[in-house]
C-alpha cells in the first residue's frame, strides 16, 4: 500500500510576502488532511529569502494545530545549531498537545551559509558536526526518559553528568523519529539508532538506491522500531495535461537554475520564467534541473513514483510541490493523491 505525505518548505513568492506563504503552509495542510496524506512536515531554512520556514517547530504546532488527523513534523530539525535538551522538550511540549501525531525528523545540514551557521549556534562552544550521532544519542535518551521507558534512573548511566536531567514536560507517547539524509552518512546513523530513514532524491538523486541499502544492511532494531522503515522524498509537479505542468513547473526550474548560480530569492512568476532570457549555458543547467523532479499528467507521475519506489525498495513517498500559485500546488498534490489511490481514513 502507497503512503503520501507532504515536504513543505513554505516557499515565497516574488510579489508576496512570508505571511502569505505562512498561510499557504496552513492551507495547504489542511487540503493535504482532506486529500489523504500521512506525514506532513515542516524543514528549516535559515537567513533566506525564498522560505518563510526557519523554525519548525513552531510552524509544526501551527499546522497540528489547524488540523485533526494529519501526522505534523520537522523535515527536518537541523541538529549540530541546537541542545538536544532543548529539541527534546519543544517536541515533548508538541506531543503533549497533539498525542500520537508528531514526528521529529533529524537532520545534519546547515539550512544556510556558514556566518548563519555561526550566528546560530551557541557561542564558543558550539556543537562540531562530528558530534552530530552524540547529538541524536543524547537527544534520544532524553526523549526515552521523559516516558519512563528508560526506567527511574533515566536514559543515562549512573555516572553520566545527565543522570537526573528530564526533558519535561514528562508523559506519555514519542515522537516518531526519522533521520533525513541525501546521502551515506545520515543513513549509517539512522540504522545504527533504529530510526526511521527518508532519502531526499529531490536533492541527490545521483546517490542512487545506496543511502538506502546502507541503511537497510546496518539497521539495528530499538524500542521504537523492530525493522527498517525507509521513505523517498521527491520534487513532483501535477496537472491535467503534460503541458500544464511544465508550464507551471517552469517557475521553480528557473528558481533551482538561479540557486546553483547563488542568485537565488523569492520564486519567480510562471510568466517570468517563460520570458526568461536563458544563454546556452542556462539552457544546458535548465535541463539538468528538469530532470531532478517528476512532471506531468497524474497517470505520468504515478509511473514514474511507483517505478522509483520499486528500484528503491520504498512505498512511502514524501511529496514536494513548489509553485508560484497556491491553487496549482493544492491541484497537484489532490491530483498526485486521487492517481495514487489515497483516500483520507
Amino acid at each position: 500500500m502507497v503512503t503520501l505525505s507532504v515536504l513543505d518548505q513554505s516557499p515565497i513568492r516574488k510579489g508576496g510576502t512570508a505571511a502569505e506563504a505562512i498561510a499557504n503552509t496552513i492551507g495547504l495542510a489542511q487540503a493535504a488532511e482532506r486529500a489523504g496524506y500521512s506525514r506532513y512536515w515542516l524543514a528549516e531554512h535559515h537567513n533566506t529569502s525564498s522560505f518563510a520556514g526557519s523554525a519548525p517547530e513552531v510552524l509544526i504546532g501551527a499546522v497540528a494545530g489547524a488540523t485533526t488527523r494529519i501526522r505534523v513534523g520537522s523535515g527536518g530539525v537541523m541538529l549540530p545549531h541546537y541542545s538536544p535538551l532543548k529539541v527534546a522538550e519543544c517536541f515533548r511540549v508538541l506531543e503533549t498537545l497533539h498525542p500520537g501525531r508528531i514526528d521529529l525528523g533529524l537532520g545534519r545540514a546547515p539550512g544556510g551559509d556558514l556566518r548563519t551557521t555561526r550566528a546560530l549556534q551557541p557561542g564558543p562552544q558550539a556543537y562540531d558536526v562530528g558530534l552530530f550521532p552524540q547529538q541524536v544519542e543524547l537527544l534520544r535518551q532524553f526523549l526515552e526518559d521523559s516516558t519512563g521507558l528508560a526506567g527511574e534512573e533515566g536514559g543515562f548511566p549512573s555516572d553520566h553528568p545527565y543522570t537526573g536531567l528530564h526533558a519535561s514536560p514528562r508523559g506519555p507517547g514519542l515522537p516518531d523519529l526519522w533521520m533525513l539524509g541525501s546521502g551515506g552518512d545520515g543513513a549509517l546513523i539512522a540504522a545504527q539508532f533504529g530510526m526511521a530513514y527518508c532519502f531526499a532524491h529531490f536533492i541527490n538523486q545521483d546517490a542512487g538506491t545506496e543511502p538506502l541499502e546502507l541503511y537497510r544492511r546496518n539497521f539495528r532494531a530499538s524500542r521504537e522500531l523492530t525493522s527498517p522503515k525507509g521513505a523517498i522524498a521527491v520534487s513532483v509537479t501535477v496537472a491535467d495535461t503534460e503541458e500544464e505542468a511544465k508550464r507551471i513547473a517552469a517557475s521553480r526550474n528557473l528558481w533551482v537554475m538561479h540557486l546553483l548560480q547563488n542568485r537565488a530569492g523569492p520564486f519567480p512568476s510562471i510568466e517570468e520564467a517563460l520570458d526568461y532570457p536563458y544563454t546556452e549555458e542556462d539552457r544546458v543547467m535548465l535541463r539538468a534541473v528538469e530532470q531532478r523532479g517528476f512532471t506531468g499528467t497524474p497517470e505520468q507521475v504515478r509511473g514514474r513514483l511507483l517505478a522509483l519506489g520499486e528500484a528503491y525498495g520504498v512505498d512511502d513517498f514524501v511529496i514536494l510541490t513548489i509553485t508560484y500559485d497556491q491553487k496549482d500546488r493544492v491541484r497537484s498534490y489532490e491530483l498526485l493523491a486521487e492517481a495514487m489511490g489515497v483516500t483520507a481514513s
